[in-house]
């Protein structure tokens, strides 16, 4: 298999050639707050069948399971690349959003399932658009609920 993908602007591209060992959802608050949304939906692949074009910068910190995570992003624009684990040394964690084709690899588990919060709607039926915005958007707007 080959998964192909890249930052936002472009300036990093990458590609791994082989099988992911893992694909899954990663709700802890580190990958929360790095990532700016809910969860992370990492891609685990041997590092020998990966390859990086571009600049990257990295970040390390302790994460919520007390090991240390290197975090690897465009300069640029800062899109988040990979995450690499402590834990894992000769493994890599793609970021399944920088995909060019996420789909093709679905996650199969969840990590720190307890720091879920997938949907905040508070029970409500969200609205869905095929694209960006067709609507007045008062018709959208948030209210308080109750």
């Amino acid at each position: 298999m080959e998964l192909t993908g890249q930052c936002l602007c472009g300036a990093v591209r990458y590609s791994f050639v082989g099988d992911p060992q893992l694909v899954f959802l990663c709700h802890c608050r580190d990958c929360q707050q790095s990532g700016g949304s809910l969860a992370h939906f990492g891609v685990w692949v041997p590092e020998a069948g990966f390859s990086v074009t571009g600049k990257l910068q990295s970040f390390t910190k302790a994460g919520e399971s007390g090991r240390e995570v290197t975090r690897e992003f465009c300069p640029t624009c800062g899109s988040g690349i990979c995450n690499r684990l402590e834990v894992a040394p000769g493994a890599v964690v793609i970021k399944g959003g920088t995909l060019d084709d996420p789909m093709a690899v679905p996650a199969t588990f969840e990590l720190f399932a307890r720091s879920k919060s997938l949907t905040p709607t508070a029970g409500a039926e969200l609205r869905s658009f095929d694209a960006g915005l067709t609507c007045n958007p008062d018709e959208v707007a948030w209210s308080a609920p109750g």
